[in-house]
């Protein structure tokens, strides 16, 4: 009987230290500077599934908390956004006064989940580039190939079809395996086919540069786009917002956020429609060519079962129509000759149906949280009629790919368990852990058409077409960990470390079918199959120490990998199809300081980076096919610095400046081409402006005295340096400068705005292939944007 007396005892004692918790009460009040309450601030408890509204008195108050040490973010409607620490004590006084200052005097602290948890951006040891939804509105980001240059060392050119590239500090990549991955919501956008680029109704973005292996996984070598959409809360909130330019352009947005059942259950939604008529004239017919439209919607459904858990149901989608995709010209000389003109005879209709769903549960504790995120993505992406792969008024070349939704259907499936230290441990070790799943199905037919006129391109005969199908299936699993153990209140000390396994199938088939047939003749390639498999460790570890509370220095090492895998089949027989090739690794090396000065009017951040990249993926790009070839050829180098300055020089006048230098060039590049060797070593790399430099200008002015109306003015500078689209180097695109500016009256109610992109109207590159085919960036544009907000 003793002994089992005991052991009840000691199992009480234990459910009573893992479970029983001090739970607390915690009230406040929110003023402005001259002690005025301030009305509807939202105040949310960062890493938990908790938030309040200050009343009319500006209280508030948050009840059954555990006791412990939190980080809150405070943020209202005409103030600056402040992050503060509050410590809810099982014994003391937890009532707290918090002071907001009028946003025309004071830049906004800003929260970020770079590092899957949420905390000041200044206080992560990397560099990351932080933009709230106010920002997202200044800058009018309607893309994500709009941060070129906005975030230091970044470059995002559109290749023609929408799918855009994008580099980081030197790590670019042209297949269909990214170099820089991007989340939206905190799912994985697996490949350039499956990610939506329209940006609507988000909260943030933030751009973390340097590779991100051990949090990120697979595709981060150089860097992370980090999407977080406008989710529902408590206040019922809405707009709705109609853009007008030239061109044709069209863009209509709407939203709406609100509770169904107060405190259980939200509702949201958001729409997107948007429309242009093309940069391009075709000169086979005389018709505008480019000629798009979208639509797309975003859909949250959030159920709190209690102040622990939560769940949330997602629903994202875009319906993508271009009659006129791949505006090319056939050299870059063509295509500053006759800018923005294409001589095509076959236009190709682009059909491109997005769908990402999430399913999230939350759990927020006093001793850890856990999150569950399951995630299905597809992408149906067809050409209705045909590509014209000569680019030319000739009947040469076309590409076909349209044979049903059993063909070029990608689907994915992801899952991530997460755990995390809880909100309020007073522990001085943070920790984060957790493990991901995948499942990637992409079966793959395309047809090269040689059509009459074939033998200009050197076809030896003519009205056939190459019919090649590819079904390939990856899965994967990885696991990943990282602390923080506060060695004192001065020095943080980081470490991670991440394992990602890949096995990879791919079954390839070549046909011959003359026109006329009802059937393929015979093969060009037997139907055949191979697989691959590789695993990667991705470790991190960096110093911070913070002299004093508004800075950060640090120094850190970060690894990332761009996955492996198996070639495609082409139309070339001396690429043959399924061959491995390996990842390709970043290990990166930076040091940098973050500084926040004068009540935070000032912001100054810098970095400077060494990144050694082995086992570099090249893509060979085989026509006529349209389809790219990757194999390991060497090994390259980037370094540079990037810089960040923001400042609120006077009320209402804000200033930002962001620079960034990379010298990043091939140690090694050994091609075969054409039978022979041809040795690359000391070129430049790709799509990597030398430079980018981005200063905006704002200045606003009350016209009222409750401050609810104000004009503003803004004028934006980009300048960007020398860069080669091609691994010879023999195409590039020189230095050029573009203007910005947006003029118009903000209310409390509604926003009325004209703006303008491109003002000089600069003729540059904005992608190139390394066959010669050019896409001009965007000429001058304008218009006006009217946003009703409730």
């Amino acid at each position: 009987m003793n002994k089992k007396i005991y052991w009840l005892i000691a199992l009480i004692n234990i459910c009573t230290s893992a479970f029983c918790q001090d739970i607390v009460t915690v009230t406040g009040k929110i003023t402005d500077e001259k002690s005025n309450p301030v009305r509807y601030a939202t105040i949310d408890l960062l890493n938990t599934n908790i938030a309040a509204i200050s009343d009319t008195n500006g209280n508030f108050n948050i009840k059954n908390i555990p006791s412990g040490d939190y980080i809150i973010s405070i943020s209202a409607i005409g103030f600056a956004t402040i992050n503060e620490k509050m410590q809810a004590s099982k014994t003391g006084n937890n009532a707290f006064h918090f002071q907001l200052a009028d946003a025309a005097k004071q830049l906004d602290a800003v929260i970020v989940s770079a590092e899957k948890k949420e905390q000041d951006v200044q206080n992560i040891p990397s560099s990351v580039t932080a933009l709230t939804s106010k920002k997202i509105d200044e800058y009018r980001l309607w893309n994500t190939k709009d941060l070129t240059a906005i975030v230091p060392n970044l470059y995002a050119g559109n290749p023609g079809d929408g799918r855009n590239v994008t580099s980081i500090r030197g790590v670019t990549s042209s297949s269909y395996d990214p170099a820089v991955t991007t989340y939206v919501d905190g799912v994985n956008q697996f490949t350039l086919d499956t990610y939506i680029p329209q940006l609507f109704d988000v909260e943030r973005i933030e751009v973390l540069r340097g590779p991100q292996g051990t949090l990120y996984g697979r595709n981060a070598i150089g860097g992370v786009i980090n999407i977080i959409t406008k989710q529902p809360t408590n206040t019922t909130t809405g707009f709705l917002q109609v853009d007008l330019g030239n061109y044709g352009e069209q863009r209509y947005t709407a939203g709406i956020r609100t509770p169904i059942i107060k405190d259980k259950l939200f509702f949201g939604a958001s729409f997107l429609y948007e429309s242009m008529n093309g940069f391009y004239t075709n000169d086979y017919d005389n018709s505008r060519f480019d000629k798009q439209h979208s639509i797309g919607g975003n859909y949250y459904l959030k159920y709190l079962v209690n102040s622990k858990w939560a769940i949330t149901l997602n629903l994202k989608h875009l319906d993508n129509r271009n009659y006129g995709s791949f505006p090319l010209a056939g050299s870059p000389d063509q295509a500053f000759a006759e800018p923005f003109h294409v001589d095509q005879n076959a236009i190709a209709k682009l059909v491109d149906n997005t769908l990402n769903t999430s399913l999230s549960v939350n759990y927020s504790g006093k001793h850890f949280n856990f999150s569950s995120q399951t995630a299905f993505q597809s992408n149906y992406r067809y050409y209705a009629t045909p590509i014209d792969g000569d680019f030319s008024p000739y009947d040469a070349v076309t590409i076909i790919n349209n044979y049903g939704n059993k063909w070029n259907n990608v689907k994915i499936l992801t899952q991530e368990f997460k755990f995390t230290s809880s909100a309020s441990s007073v522990s001085p070790f943070k920790w984060t852990a957790g493990t991901y799943l995948f499942y990637q199905n992409t079966p793959n037919k395309q047809a090269t058409h040689f059509g009459v006129d074939a033998a200009i391109v050197g076809s030896p005969d003519s009205n056939y077409a190459i019919v090649n199908t590819t079904k390939a299936k990856s899965l994967g699993a990885a696991l990943y960990a990282q602390g923080t153990y506060s060695v004192s209140k001065r020095t943080d000390i980081i470490f991670g470390l991440r394992y990602d396994y890949q096995y990879s199938k791919e079954e390839v088939l070549g046909e011959y079918l003359p026109d006329g047939s009802p059937a393929p003749v015979f093969q060009t390639q037997p139907d055949t199959s191979g697989h691959t498999s590789y695993s990667a460790f991705s470790p991190m570890l960096s110093v911070a120490f913070h002299p004093v509370s508004t800075t950060n220095l640090y120094a850190t090492y970060s690894r990332g990998y761009r996955t492996g895998g198996l070639t495609q089949l082409g139309s070339d027989p001396s690429q043959p199809p399924l061959y491995a090739y390996k990842p390709e690794y970043s290990d990166n090396y930076e040091i940098g300081i973050k500084n926040t000065f004068f009540d935070n009017r000032f912001r100054a951040n810098l970095a400077f980076f060494y990144t050694r990249i082995s086992d570099v993926q090249v893509p060979t790009l085989i026509l006529p096919d349209a389809i790219t070839v990757t194999k390991n050829a060497g090994g390259a180098t980037s370094k540079g610095v990037d810089a960040e300055l923001a400042a609120t020089i006077a009320k209402g006048l804000e200033a930002t400046y962001n620079f960034g230098y990379t010298y990043a060039k091939y140690t090694t590049l050994n091609l075969s081409e054409n039978g022979a060797a041809t040795d690359l070593s000391g070129n430049r790399q790709i799509f990597t402006p030398d430079i980018t430099s981005m200063l905006a200008l704002q200045y606003s002015i009350a016209l009222n005295e409750a401050q609810w109306v104000k004009l503003i003015a803004r004028g934006e500078w980009f300048y960007l340096g020398k860069e080669y689209f091609d691994l010879a180097n023999t195409i590039s695109q020189g230095s050029y400068s573009l203007l910005n500016a947006r003029l118009g009256v903000s209310t409390k109610h509604f926003d009325l705005f004209l703006w303008g992109r491109n003002l000089t109207n600069v003729k540059y590159i904005s992608y190139a292939y390394d066959f010669g085919a050019t896409h001009l960036g965007n000429p001058k544009t304008y218009g006006v944007t009217l946003k009703v907000k409730l």
